[in-house]
């Protein structure tokens, strides 16, 4: 939620570190400051998932490679002084650490200059990182005890700073040289020749922390070669040069979780979605959440208030919830009518599954019935787990402006009376999110994950110019079925229709899918 502002809040740059890639690396500081900032400046080797902590904020891109034209650092600081005066809090996102090789300071000089406050917030930088993602320790008491951060590209609008090669080749420690992708054979020659041994021990990282991290393991001689069999890295790239650069093989934790490598695109809100991404991010894959259908407030309130009333009346023996978001619509409402749990007292609650029972516990309720495992966590399993019989009893069943009908005319099939309550209305997303776009053209995303058939139509059209690259795993039978119908069939089935079943139904698509691409 965007802080309120006070006097002391205008016109305020803050230069954050974004990390080497995983958003999770964000510091706390940095996400505090993109909270409350109403514009954000981001360099391109900032994750774009970054931005989710600025929903409020008008967010500009400063440049990427081969994307978007690169701003000029003068047009930077510009922006950043224009921005300032007109009383915005501005955060300048830069990838790594602020103060190595991002040119903080050029812009810190304008700021200060000018009377702007500032505020620097540190990040963590690809070679720190590279200890703990990669497994290669840069400090080490049996083979290093210093290191420097090199400069593989010098200013080009000044003259250079020199550098002396011949004290880097004598340095007893570890080198770590940055932006060296496009200079790669001056460099190496450059440190060659100043009588560094071609047997020196190095690794090419790139990506760092990110889910497709790479690490080409060499030696000092063969670092340009590397860089050119591979096809030309791209940025981001470190490259470790010393003896540490051979360890790590016992220490690489990172690529070793079963999806690493794999990108995930979760197709629920984002502030419903983190109980989908954590377990997928800790088994390793880079995951990216997209809404294709948009949660409101059903137009027409009279059915739900209808339901109310009779619960007020003590008219009703039970009722149904088929999703959290039902869950949610019902009791906000509730709420907003000067009721609370009370009213329920003595209904027969009935939830679709385990996830839409654990919404009622909020609300200080536990669902009467839920299905079990072998019924499906559906709405034929709801069906399952009730009464054969319930001649004369009134049921409510909380609806959308989407829902079926299979609960109802089963309910009435078996002799009730049903009452229907919308809760809430769906209607489809018909853009996708800037992260999700720059993932699904870099190829990132290879699995889109679909836990109903109103999501898979919605992710059919929405995804539509991305749908041969994409392999969509499903929550349920009859969400595969759907997926058939809609031309698009799903490669994996949850054999459980939860979260702990899709996960299972990835990495098993994943793990076959690698022994079939080794």
């Amino acid at each position: 939620m965007k802080a309120a502002r006070s006097q002391a809040d205008v016109g305020h740059v803050y230069l954050v570190g974004a990390g080497p890639g995983d958003p999770g690396l964000l510091t706390v500081r940095g996400r505090q400051c993109l909270e409350m900032a109403d514009v954000v400046l981001y360099d391109g080797l900032a994750n774009l998932q970054l931005l989710q902590w600025a929903p409020q904020a008008t967010c500009i891109s400063v440049g990427k490679h081969g994307q978007s034209p690169i701003w000029t650092q003068a047009d930077i600081n510009a922006r950043l002084l224009e921005l300032a005066r007109q009383g915005r809090r501005v955060v300048r996102l830069k990838g790594g650490d602020p103060a190595v090789f991002a040119r903080t300071a050029e812009e810190l000089e304008v700021l200060a200059a000018a009377g702007i406050p500032f505020e620097v917030v540190p990040g963590i930088t690809a070679a720190l990182a590279a200890a703990s993602y990669v497994g290669i320790p840069i400090t080490h008491r049996k083979h290093a005890s210093a290191v420097a951060f090199v400069t593989g590209q010098q200013q080009t609008d000044a003259p250079p700073q020199p550098i002396d090669w011949e004290a880097l080749a004598r340095f007893p420690g570890t080198l770590v040289f940055y932006m060296g992708v496009t200079t790669v054979s001056q460099w190496t020659s450059q440190l060659l020749a100043a009588g560094k041994s071609p047997d020196t021990p190095a690794a090419i990282v790139r990506r760092c922390t990110w889910s497709d991290q790479s690490v080409i393991r060499c030696r000092l001689s063969e670092v340009a070669e590397r860089f050119q069999q591979a096809g030309g890295l791209r940025p981001p790239v470190i490259v470790i040069v010393g003896e540490v650069a051979e360890l790590g093989g016992d220490f690489d934790w990172f690529s070793r979780r079963p999806l690493h490598g794999c990108g995930v695109l979760v197709t629920r809100p984002a502030d419903q979605a983190t109980e989908w991404t954590e377990p997928l991010q800790h088994a390793g894959a880079e995951v990216f959440t997209q809404s294709v259908i948009e949660i409101i407030p059903p137009g027409d309130w009279s059915s739900l208030d209808l339901a109310i009333d009779a619960l007020q009346d003590r008219s009703v023996d039970g009722i149904t919830f088929s999703s959290a978001n039902g869950v949610k619509g019902f009791f906000q409402r509730l709420h907003q009518r000067n009721f609370d749990a009370r009213l329920m007292a003595g209904t027969t609650i009935a939830a679709v599954g385990p996830a839409t029972a654990a919404q009622l516990v909020p609300w200080g309720l536990r669902a009467d019935v839920v299905p079990s495992a072998s019924q499906t966590y559906s709405a034929i399993g709801l069906l399952e787990a009730l009464p054969e019989s319930l001649s004369g009893r009134r049921w409510i069943v909380t609806s959308t402006n989407r829902s079926r009908d299979t609960i109802a005319s089963g309910l009435q099939q078996r002799g009730a009376e049903v009452l229907d309550a919308r809760c809430y209305e769906t209607r489809r997303v018909d853009q996708l999110s800037p992260d999700v776009a720059s993932a699904l053209e870099a190829g990132r995303i290879q699995i889109v994950t679909l836990s109903s058939g109103l999501v898979a139509e919605a992710s059919c059209e929405l995804l539509a110019l991305y749908r041969e690259q994409l392999q969509p795993i499903s929550i349920s039978s009859a969400v595969s079925q759907r997926l058939s119908e809609l031309g698009w069939p799903a490669v994996a089935q949850a054999e459980e229709n939860s979260l702990a079943g899709m996960r299972a139904a990835i990495e098993r698509w994943s793990l076959a899918f690698r022994q079939s691409n080794p």
